[in-house]
Parts: C-alpha cells; structure tokens; sequence
C-alpha cells in the first residue's frame, strides 16, 4: 500500500514549520533564506520520515494478523463500516459490522483503512468480530493506533471470515 505525503494535512505541516522556523532565524546567528529554508526542509522531512514510518508498521501489524487467519474466505461484501468518529483519547474509531450468511458462527477480520479526504493512507487497524451466530450480526468497534488530524474516512480494506 503507498502511502502519498502530498495533502492537506502535510500541506498545513510545512506552512507552519515553515512560519516557526521564519521567526526562530530573528534569533539565530545565520538567518539567510537559504538557512530558513534548509531547517524547513529538514524539519519536514523528520515529520514526514515519521510518519511514513508509523504507516509502515501499521500496514506490516495488519498484514500480519491478516496473515494469522488460516482457511479465511473473502468477507469483504459482508462487511459495513460506519461513519468515523473521534474517541476521549484523540483516536478516530469506526464502528465495524459484519453480517454471517454462512451455515454455523463464524468470526471476521477486518482490515480498517483510515484515509484522509484526498484518499491518502493515515492508519491501518485489523479488527476482530468473533462467534457471530449464522444468519446474524456483529459488530466491533476499530480504532486508530494514533491520533489522527483533518477529516478522516474508513474504508474496508481485506475482510476475511473464518
């Protein structure tokens, strides 16, 4: 999965690491144009390297719960995800359902992309919704393993059952 640093949200980042930046050089000794715009940009690429990596770990996590499910089969049609909120920890959560067409119970996991508005990956959480009873459904709730800025989307990304 890529992950596009281009956006709003990095967009916002630079336009105030760059006004920080602007003011901390009226107190530095090299305060040229080519200084300021040498801590900017090493200052967005510190935000950005880290946040590239907490997407990549995120992603690497997902793959492998994901990978923990043996005989699964593709879910993704069953699943139904509701509208993204933010919880008391700053977290966005999403309340996730899926629905057992299958004979006896079975359990779903699923993988819970949240997106920001112009489609770029922001998190990625796998969820578990356990024993649902056939011909029912469950519901579980996925939540961000961080706090996410700006308007934020989820969409299904792998849903297996099992």
């Amino acid at each position: 999965m890529a992950w596009h640093r281009g956006g709003t949200t990095l967009t916002a980042v630079v336009a105030v690491t760059l006004t920080a930046l602007t003011g901390l050089t009226g107190c530095s000794d090299d305060s040229s144009p080519s200084s300021v715009a040498s801590k900017a940009a090493s200052a967005v690429a510190s935000i950005g390297s880290q946040a590239t990596a907490a997407i990549a770990s995120a992603t690497a996590e997902a793959g492998r719960r994901l990978d923990e499910v043996k005989n699964g089969v593709d879910a993704k049609d069953a699943v139904k995800l509701g509208t993204p909120t933010t919880d008391s920890a700053g977290r966005s959560t999403v309340e996730v359902t899926a629905g057992n067409k299958a004979g006896s119970a079975k359990s779903f996991a699923v993988q819970v992309e949240f997106k920001d508005t112009g489609g770029n990956l922001l998190d990625t959480v796998v969820v578990t919704v356990s024993d649902v009873p056939a011909g029912k459904s469950g519901t579980a709730t996925a939540r961000s393993n961080r706090k996410l800025s700006g308007d934020v989307k989820a969409e299904t990304g792998t849903a297996l059952r099992y």
